[in-house]
């Protein structure tokens, strides 16, 4: 029983890596249908489709500030709780797992409250024109209800991934998948209820997965689960999990700025087709993102508990086939991007104006693709040793440091081709970006192994595991 319980720790990294992996790239394929179905279906509306999308696409910032704030708890929590079962501390990862869930429902109440009161006004803010703001309040004054089940499914199913169980977290993305795609046509088409139809069809979707993710951790399966006693919100325990998951909230957050500033300017120098296609990008980028995501998710339980259990071959073979998976799979998407970039902006719009306005910029967004999949490895990797501050650096000089920058200073620097200076300034960022963390995590990976071989780097411990 003890040996199957220490699984983590013990069975052959390649297989346990594909073991976990294949469930949660599932998931995250799976979860890419969820993220844009709404988007395909209201590209497709009679008339209005192209400025529905439009529309949709201008709530994709506050969507993501939804998400990023599921991320900062959970994020943090679950690799806190991966490390602490690592080294035998079960009662401190059911204590995690509780602080975390009251974290987030607290999140979730203060969220709903916000976007009520004021998601016209940041709307307005984030890109919507007078064309396209009565979708776009139409679609986020019903989703914003579904708030809490969002950030408990999210915040939830990664505790469930910490624990090796990557078969359920799938069941628990598949659930609302499922029934989103089923009730899209339902409610968009045959209802009438147009983009609103869209909106409840994804909160009736992921209260069905908050259910099933919420009966797994209070079951008998579990292994951590959640309990009366630990829930609560101890300064003590969540703060060093915010630490932690502060670096993928900086980044889900900023992809909201990132939203502001590229429709902001797009708006400005292409018009409401510009935004429009913008929409088309940031949903064709989700389909190499979230697979890399799920890359990473089922190499963290492994990454996380080995470290906790100070088994560094077992980090390092972890990371590299984690690496591998990663650039395999971006190359042969940007392959795809790159000969036939209308066969995915076919899937939201059968406007051929927008079709055919969208195939350049979709090949300048996504230029560097395979080499940004080795910042998500490394990335994940920081996230999963509990390197906050190396994880946060990272996000930082992407976002913040590069991107928002150039988004303003690209259509200077190239004044007769404004809008497609635009476009390239997340290449631009891309391969920057990526240069600074190979560099930093040829430092920060060495250091963290060393530190869990003791003061000396050849002590017992490494080599036992060497």
């Amino acid at each position: 029983m003890e040996e199957k319980e220490d699984f983590l720790g013990t069975a052959p990294v390649g297989k346990l890596l594909l073991k976990l992996a294949l469930p949660t790239v599932t998931a995250q394929i799976i979860n890419m249908l969820y993220n844009i179905v709404d988007r395909i279906y209201i590209g497709h509306i009679p008339n209005v489709g192209s400025l529905a999308l439009t529309g949709v696409g201008v709530c994709m910032p506050l969507i993501m500030i939804v998400s990023a704030f599921a991320a900062l708890v959970s994020n943090g929590g679950a690799p806190r709780a991966s490390i602490a079962m690592g080294q035998g501390n079960r009662e401190y990862a059911e204590k995690i797992l509780g602080n975390c869930f009251s974290l987030q429902v607290l999140v979730s109440i203060v969220l709903t409250f916000i976007m009520l009161q004021w998601n016209d006004v940041f709307l307005m803010l984030f890109g919507a024109s007078e064309n396209t703001i009565e979708y776009a309040t139409s679609y986020m004054n019903i989703y914003a209800y579904g708030t809490i089940f969002v950030q408990l499914t999210l915040g939830m199913n990664a505790f469930i991934t910490a624990q090796g169980f990557t078969a359920v977290s799938m069941i628990s993305v598949a659930i609302g998948a499922l029934t989103n795609i089923l009730l899209d046509p339902l409610l968009i088409f045959k209802y009438n209820m147009g983009v609103r139809g869209a909106a409840l069809a994804t909160i009736i979707s992921q209260s069905l997965s908050c259910i099933w993710v919420m009966i797994f951790l209070l079951g008998k399966k579990t292994k951590i689960r959640l309990r009366r006693e630990n829930i609560g919100i101890k300064p003590a325990i969540v703060l060093p999990c915010l630490a932690l998951g502060l670096s993928m909230f900086v980044m889900q957050a900023s992809e909201s700025v990132i939203a502001v500033c590229f429709n902001a300017s797009l708006l400005r120098y292409g018009g409401d087709i510009a935004v429009g296609a913008m929409t088309i990008l940031i949903s064709v980028m989700q389909f190499a993102t979230l697979p890399l995501q799920g890359f990473g998710q089922g190499s963290q339980p492994i990454l996380s508990y080995n470290f906790g259990a100070r088994k560094p071959d077992r980090v390092k073979k972890t990371f590299k086939l984690l690496l591998l998976l990663d650039i395999s799979y971006a190359t042969l998407l940007w392959a795809l991007v790159m000969i036939a970039p209308q066969m995915f902006i076919a899937l939201f719009t059968s406007q051929e104006e927008l079709i055919e306005f969208a195939r350049n910029p979709l090949r300048i967004y996504l230029a560097v693709l395979c080499l940004f999949s080795i910042q998500m490895a490394c990335q994940m990797a920081f996230t999963s040793l509990g390197n906050a501050k190396a994880s946060i650096m990272v996000a930082v000089m992407r976002k913040f440091i590069l991107l928002v920058p150039l988004i303003y200073i690209m259509p200077a620097l190239l004044p007769n081709h404004k809008t497609m200076a635009v476009y390239l300034a997340e290449p631009i960022a891309d391969l920057c970006s990526v240069i600074f963390t190979v560099v930093l995590f040829s430092f920060q990976f060495k250091k963290s192994l060393d530190s869990i071989c003791g003061e000396e780097p050849n002590s017992g411990i490494c080599r036992a595991n060497s």
